[in-house]
């Protein structure tokens, strides 16, 4: 891939371990409060609960469907609420915590670090395209140590625009003074990084995380970021 200067790289769950992180920061706020003591509910089951409700809300903000702050209210309060806990007010106290103390927590994904390392001794320019919140992506990437890799952070919040929209590669490119023929995105969601990139025309590494094994002719994929060292 002689072309490639400029590597785009989605955040959350591709260099950052958001699920691990987020699990260790509710398991927190769920011992915290007394959760299991106060309304018996087990934290395996409310965490897998909140894990399937969080996963859709966040297709639905990437689809345009619903706004931040819906999904800002509706995580948590939606999980209580199928474990038959009504209270919007402990829904609210666990989404004012969750985004505070989860920074506490700064897991990267198994290799991030190793490979960073590696991509800029090989003098790639390397950016951070994140469909996350603004006010949370560029203190992960300065509390986890990895900021200063990255000529360029691009968060949705923004540009108020979420991938796969082609506004924000747009937005992104622009701010890296790079060319779509010399940039690759490498991201762990179908839709938004996959998709997106090549509805916008630069080229795609597909962090395989979930075993989704894409049957696409063509395709680059991966299943661990070390295997990145075969392409760049």
């Amino acid at each position: 891939m002689k072309n490639v200067r400029h590597i785009f790289f989605d955040l959350d769950n591709t260099l950052w371990d958001h699920r691990k992180n987020a699990y260790l920061t509710i398991k927190e706020l769920f011992k915290n409060q007394e959760i299991s003591e106060k309304y018996k509910i087990d934290f395996e089951e409310f965490h897998s609960t909140y894990h399937i409700i969080n996963e859709k809300l966040w297709e639905q903000i990437r689809d345009g469907e619903i706004d931040k702050e819906y999904l800002r209210k509706h995580r948590f309060y939606d999980t209580f609420l199928n474990f038959g806990v009504d209270d919007a007010s402990l829904a609210d106290y666990f989404e004012h915590h969750f985004l505070d103390e989860i920074l506490k927590y700064n897991e990267l994904v198994d290799g991030a670090l190793d490979l960073l390392n590696y991509l800029k001794s090989k003098n790639y320019k390397l950016h951070i395209i994140s469909n996350g919140f603004q006010e949370v992506t560029e203190r992960k990437c300065i509390l986890s140590g990895i900021s200063n890799f990255f000529e360029t952070i691009t968060s949705a919040d923004s540009v108020n625009i979420r991938k796969p929209r082609p506004e924000i590669f747009e937005y992104s490119l622009d701010l890296a003074k790079a060319e779509k023929d010399e940039s690759i995105l490498i991201g762990d969601d179908w839709i938004a990084d996959v998709k997106g990139a090549q509805n916008f025309g630069i080229d795609i590494i597909f962090f395989d995380v979930l075993d989704e094994n894409p049957q696409e002719e063509g395709l680059k994929f991966i299943k661990h970021l070390s295997e990145i060292k075969q392409y760049l």
